[in-house]
């Protein structure tokens, strides 16, 4: 017998990813919308490992950061 609510939890989650794809692929994600599909990777512990020549590597290659993060620099100089 299967749980109401996680039945209704997981079609909440499904319609929430399919839409967001769905706002994403259009061109029309707002930058809160992007915020809410980043967020719900990090809550759900979704990561990846950049390879070869990918979006996420181009990704990686445009952001405007160093290859430390803050806290290894602030670990560093103490």
């Amino acid at each position: 017998m299967s749980d109401p609510n996680k039945d209704l939890l997981d079609k909440l989650m499904s319609l929430t990813i399919t839409e967001l794809v769905q706002q994403i692929e259009s061109g029309e994600a707002t930058p809160s919308t992007l915020n809410v599909a980043r967020q719900m990777l990090r809550d759900n512990q979704i990561t990846c490992t950049v390879q070869g020549n990918t979006a996420m590597s181009q990704l990686v290659d445009v952001l405007p950061f160093d290859e430390y993060s803050e806290d290894t620099r602030e670990a560093e100089r103490l």
